[in-house]
């Protein structure tokens, strides 16, 4: 099925944007691991709505409620973080929606907001999808990707692998953080909205990892990665600029340092066939502006099969990019850990 991943780790995401919750089950961790349940939730508060002025304004503490295959070894005291071990069972765990206004999408349920997954929905599923805040194709659903992704990402970190996103650009902008603000606050005030790019580096993987054609590192990253809604593109390494080069340009230079092989330059992005080189794992994910727009837009009314205007109401982020780092970091870190872990390299 689309919502289920992986190999030897296997996740199951569920849940509707304005539903009773979302959730994730994850099977295939090994038991005896420890989770420190505070940075797990700090990790999902860089994605949680409702976090400044330039995300949408709907409310949500994304806490989740751990059903099973976690165990508490350390109560909360103050000071002193919630730390858990896996169990080696099934993983588990609920976030409950508390703030959903599902009237906010009764108009729209016959006429697809553009740039939306309405009408593909409505196609596919005759009609019977959930069609308030999206549904199952709601950025919501990044938030128990979120669950997994932060668990693999402190399972890695343990074993010197660590992955962290950052802000390109948001449309034309600089990665200066106050240049990204005043673009995203610009296009809110007019009621429109803006994507951009963010770009991941996943340092400590060693040589060797991956497999070639459809079982590399490309590959599965990209198929994760593009189950975050917004993601429109990646890239590799220099990605698109290396078809301008020429190939004394874009190859990177072997050498020995330390004792190790590695890349003068990284224009591979520490992958080569597939498989990684021990350099840093570098890509880029491009993101779509929000289709949620306050500006009027033609659609057509499905039961009249007539053209019509929609102006979408309702809260809305103006840009999906300074929320998608997170998820992006999550995706990473399923895939990384999963290959890893299959190929018996932890």
């Amino acid at each position: 099925m689309s919502y289920i991943i992986g190999n030897t780790v296997k996740l199951s995401i569920f849940g509707e944007s304005h539903g009773k919750a979302v959730g994730v089950t994850i099977d295939g961790i090994p038991s005896g691991k420890e989770v420190n349940l505070t940075a797990l939730q700090g990790f999902l508060n860089r994605r949680a709505p409702g976090s400044s002025s330039i995300t949408t304004g709907r409310k949500e503490k994304d806490v989740p409620e751990l059903l099973s295959g976690i165990k508490l070894v350390e109560a909360a005291d103050e000071g002193v973080d919630i730390r858990a071990v896996t169990t080696g069972a099934p993983i588990a765990a609920l976030i409950y929606n508390e703030n959903q206004e599902k009237a906010d999408y009764r108009d729209i349920k016959y006429k697809p907001r553009p740039g939306h997954a309405d009408y593909t929905a409505y196609v596919k599923y005759k009609g019977f999808n959930d069609e308030a805040g999206g549904g199952h194709f709601s950025g919501r659903l990044t938030a128990p990707l979120c669950i997994a992704g932060g668990i693999c990402k402190q399972l890695l970190e343990e074993r010197g692998v660590t992955i962290e996103g950052r802000i390109c650009s948001v449309q034309n902008s600089d990665k200066n953080p106050e240049n990204i603000k005043k673009v995203i606050e610009t296009a809110k005030d007019k009621g429109d909205s803006v994507g951009g790019i963010i770009e991941v580096i996943i340092n400590g993987v060693p040589p060797g990892l991956g497999e070639p054609m459809f079982g590399g590192i490309e590959s599965r990253i990209s198929q994760a990665a593009f189950g975050i809604p917004a993601v429109k593109g990646i890239e590799f390494g220099l990605g698109f600029q290396a078809a301008r080069l020429l190939g004394s340009e874009n190859n990177d230079s072997f050498n020995v340092e330390n004792g190790r092989v590695i890349t003068e330059s990284n224009n591979c992005g520490g992958i080569l066939g597939g498989i990684s080189t021990g350099m840093p794992i570098v890509f880029r994910a491009a993101l779509k502006p929000t289709p949620s727009i306050g500006i009027s837009q033609k659609t057509v009314d499905l039961t009249t099969m007539q053209p019509c205007v929609i102006k979408i109401d309702g809260r809305h982020d103006p840009s999906i990019v300074p929320r998608a780092v997170a998820p992006l970091e999550a995706a990473a870190a399923i895939v990384i850990y999963d290959m890893m872990l299959s190929e018996a390299m932890l």
